[in-house]
């Protein structure tokens, strides 16, 4: 019996299986099957247990430290590509590198245009991410890339807040045009924590642009790291007059003393997706999945439909 056309099959890697079974079961029930395997000596094998010729194929795999998440998510883009795969696009819920995306000192890599490098080498077809440290990334690829916007998620969770005065902090400069648009949605003020650094994960000084005075503030941030720069903010700006302070940030990356600088931090609560698993449970720390949306530009890309209708900038014309 003849087909009548390509199928949509969803795969995980072994960093995002959580994620990629709750994607599969909004798109076409559960996950294809797949082996990832590993020789003694830690070598990655993957093998697709069942055919994939002529179909979609997603591969959903966050890039999150160590390296061979990003390996793996490559061998398993050649082993679809040797299969037969018609398209073989790439879901990357978190984009690791991004955080070197310029030359912004002498001798480094560009660590996230030699992803995009690798990926497009690969075999990929596609590229779907969310809140990419640096938007110009996209520019990296020679693939189309569907940059998804968290403020999906953020929005109606901010709006059952019912904050009474409800302003916007950006933690840095960088994520000024992030809070621009949460706080142009809202019809509300903004504020921006200019940081100075004297290295990577260490904040030499910081200052409150803006008034926060008797505010409800929230903190918008694509990545938290050690929570250093979210949980000094935070200090700064009670210490500025605001009536309370919260965080919402897409990717938890929590490394280091993250999960103690939290705790111990005058956060109301830390809000994050789950692009990568959080390893430690916290009372401040509250997960939002991002499967439905992910499960939608997925479905929307094999419709070939738009996926416009996902982002921010479309809630803010229909708003």
């Amino acid at each position: 019996m003849q087909r009548v056309g390509p199928s949509c099959k969803v795969f995980s890697g072994t960093s995002s299986e959580y994620l990629a079974a709750k994607i599969a079961e909004s798109v076409n029930g559960t996950p294809g099957k797949i082996n990832i395997q590993r020789f003694s000596d830690g070598e990655i094998q993957p093998v697709y247990l069942e055919s994939i010729r002529g179909d979609y194929v997603f591969l959903v795999q966050s890039t999150f430290a160590p390296g061979d998440n990003l390996l793996e998510l490559l061998l398993m883009i050649d082993a679809a590509k040797r299969a037969s795969a018609y398209k073989i696009i790439a879901v990357l819920p978190y984009f690791g590198y991004a955080r070197q995306d310029r030359k912004d000192k002498p001798r480094v890599a560009i660590g996230s245009k030699l992803v995009a490098n690798l990926l497009t080498a690969a075999g990929a077809d596609r590229v779907i991410t969310m809140d990419l440290h640096a938007p110009q990334i996209q520019g990296y690829f020679d693939i189309p890339v569907d940059h998804l916007d968290s403020s999906a998620i953020f929005i109606p969770y901010i709006t059952n807040l019912q904050l009474e005065n409800l302003t916007f902090a950006a933690p840095d400069v960088g994520s000024a045009n992030r809070i621009r648009e949460m706080a142009s949605y809202f019809n509300v003020e903004m504020v921006i924590c200019d940081k100075h650094r004297k290295r990577a994960n260490e904040i030499a000084s910081m200052v409150v642009i803006g008034d926060v005075e008797n505010r409800d503030v929230v903190l918008i941030d694509d990545i938290c790291d050690t929570a250093g720069t979210l949980t000094k903010a935070a200090k700064l700006l009670k210490e500025k007059g605001a009536r309370s302070v919260r965080a919402l940030c897409t990717h938890p990356v929590l490394s280091g003393n993250a999960y103690e600088n939290i705790e111990n931090s005058v956060l109301e609560e830390l809000v994050v997706t789950d692009t990568i698993p959080v390893k430690n449970i916290s009372s401040k720390i509250k997960i939002l999945s991002v499967a439905n949306l992910f499960a939608s530009a997925i479905k929307n890309a094999y419709e070939n439909q738009s996926i416009t209708s996902l982002f921010i900038h479309s809630q803010l014309k229909n708003k």
